[in-house]
Parts: structure tokens; sequence; C-alpha cells
């Protein structure tokens, strides 16, 4: 049986306001969507978030592949540590480039639930695990 960890059992208080808290959990999920075990993924989250500061898409668009390899390898998340590296940042980098750094610009223009998965979906790595597991605890702040 899979460990279900929950926003709130990484410290993450979500709210529709803040955009570091979605952020948080949209990488969080992101991470635990892959084939890896959840406490794996949660470590990975930590020494990316708490320990290199990574809590917005400004952030973790300026580190380098090589310096998100390392960390994901520190966790020991490593069987897709390149490729999640590459993802990672090509998420950031959209963030920033399409909706302005702001997590709120992704969910603010779409006023259902199918229509904002679709969004998320259309991330680089981001499949119907990632949507169902950030959707599991983002959902009921954000509609």
């Amino acid at each position: 049986m899979t460990e279900v960890i929950t926003a709130h059992d990484l410290g993450i208080v979500l709210d529709a306001k803040d955009e570091r808290a979605l952020f948080k959990w949209f990488v969080a999920s992101f991470l635990m969507g892959k084939r890896i075990q959840a406490p794996i993924a949660a470590k990975a989250f930590h020494l990316l978030v708490n320990e290199h500061g990574c809590d917005s898409p400004d952030l973790l668009a300026r580190l380098s592949h090589r310096q998100l390899v390392a960390i994901l390898g520190k966790a020991h998340y490593v069987r897709y540590d390149e490729s999640t590296a590459t993802r990672l940042s090509a998420l950031a980098l959209r963030l920033v480039n399409e909706y302005g750094g702001r997590f709120s610009a992704l969910y603010s223009t779409h006023t259902d639930r199918h229509t904002f998965e679709r969004r998320l979906l259309e991330f680089d790595g981001v499949g119907p695990k990632t949507v169902e597991i950030f959707m599991r605890d983002a959902a009921p702040v954000l509609f």
C-alpha cells in the first residue's frame, strides 16, 4: 500500500491566496506523482524547499540542472533524477514566463475544476497522478 502524504504532513497550509503554499504543494505533488516512494519524494521536497529555499517559481528556476540533480540525489530520488530535474526547471520557467511567476494566475482564470486540471496536465511531466495528488488537498481551497 502506498503511503499518502498530505500538504499538512509537509507543513503546508493551503489557502487560495497563498502563492507560496500552492506552489510548494504543486512541487510536492509533482515529486510524489512519479513512481517513487512517497517518503523519498517528501525528503526531496524538504531539501528543495526548506534547505534550498525554492518556494517560488522564480527561486526554483534559478537552480541549475546540476544543482537540481544533486538535491534529488541527496534525497535518494535517483531513478528519475535527471528527467525530474529537467521537468522541474521547465515547470518553474513556464510559470515565470507564462504566468508571471504567480501560481494563482494559473487557476484564477478557470472557474471550473475540470478546465484547471486540464491546464495542469499541459505541464511537461505532470500526469493524472500528479493532478490527483495536488487536487486532493488543493481543490477544497480553490473551488
